[in-house]
């Protein structure tokens, strides 16, 4: 369809060109998003490098500030709140981040301006490197790479009376969130013979594929009794920052594993260094922390039971962008069609 001559084209930016490669939109992502365009519009790429990191939007450059000024749709890593303030006609931000919460700024909150996000995209790679890093201490890994380092055959720590070996079978698995990382993480874990329970706040949703049963958020403490790994995959919002406290890890039995892949705010970290250091807890899986990067002086880089990643557990170079794109260009129909969207964030909630 022809537009008639003088008719404003509808206006997206897309904002992708992330300074770290993983995460750049590839050549044939663009092709994809310029040849699904319905008619009427056009889509500017920003090619100024942009912040991929976290929740994103933590600078704009001088070129997406330019463009967003009338642009109806955005895509990006998040957004700012100066790019906000400088598109009027802005209607819907899509971020290819999972987490929102550095994004619900009040002036954002406050308009009617749709904000998508992109939960469940990063699921599988997330649930991978979870289901790796449990394994890695019930299997003794951490023990084993030690010796391996100085050189010592000791089969004592592995078939000894204190021995930590388990099987997944053995296991009970927290997940709290049973969005797209948590679903994604009780059928892997189950698949192997864990019993995963699921913590969340919404009544009157089936149980999904993955977990034995659903407990409400209400009922965190009475779970955590009988959790041999904890798994912390909820967004970070006013109700779940500083979740898990001393008093919380007091209430997991010895020889539990505790797994943050959310957000650093959610888990107290000087408790939980505590806790490792008397031997109470097993060990831990930490992809992210209060303060990223993580300081020097932080005493997890040297506890011996803790597994460490600077916030990559959702890398995934060659299927990313392929769900990714997925997601977006079904929500682009949606959008032009009147239709509701797909990851609608609830900016009151925060999720």
């Amino acid at each position: 369809m022809t537009e008639a001559p003088g008719t404003p084209l509808r206006r997206l930016v897309v904002d992708l060109a992330a300074a770290s490669p993983t995460w750049a939109l590839p050549p044939e992502g663009a092709a994809r998003i310029r040849a699904a365009a319905p008619p009427g519009w056009e889509v500017v790429m920003v090619q100024s490098p942009t912040v991929s990191d976290g929740d994103g939007g933590r600078a704009a450059s001088a070129e997406a500030l330019e463009a967003i000024a009338t642009a109806e749709v955005y895509f990006g890593f998040g957004i700012t709140r100066d790019l906000l303030l400088a598109a009027p006609r802005l209607r819907w931000v899509h971020s290819a981040t999972a987490g929102v919460s550095s994004l619900l700024f009040p002036e954002l909150v406050a308009s009617d301006v749709i904000l998508t996000n992109s939960a469940g995209v990063m699921g599988d790679p997330i649930a991978e490197y979870v289901l790796a890093g449990v394994l890695y201490f019930l299997r003794g890994l951490d023990v084993a790479l030690e010796q391996q380092r100085r050189a010592e055959w000791n089969k004592e720590p592995f078939v000894g009376a204190t021995s930590w070996i388990r099987e997944l079978s053995e296991c009970r698995a927290l997940i709290v969130g049973t969005g797209g990382i948590g679903s994604a993480v009780a059928r892997r874990l189950a698949a192997l013979g864990a019993r995963c329970t699921g913590v969340r706040r919404q009544a009157g949703r089936p149980v999904p594929e993955g977990f034995s049963r659903i407990a409400f958020a209400e009922h965190l403490d009475a779970e955590l009794p009988s959790a041999d790994i904890l798994v912390l995959a909820t967004p970070l919002t006013k109700l779940t920052r500083n979740l898990i406290g001393a008093a919380r890890l007091d209430c997991l039995p010895r020889g539990a594993i505790v797994v943050n892949v959310s957000r650093g705010a959610l888990l107290d970290e000087v408790a939980l260094v505590q806790r490792l250091r008397s031997g109470w807890l097993r060990g831990a899986v930490l992809d992210v922390f209060q303060e990223e990067p993580l300081p020097a002086a932080s005493p997890l880089w040297r506890l011996p039971n803790v597994l460490i990643t600077p916030h990559v557990s959702a890398v995934s170079p060659a299927r990313f962008w392929v769900r990714e794109l997925d997601l977006f260009l079904d929500n682009w129909m949606r959008y032009c069609a009147g239709e509701p969207l797909r990851n609608q964030v609830d900016k009151e909630a925060g999720y």
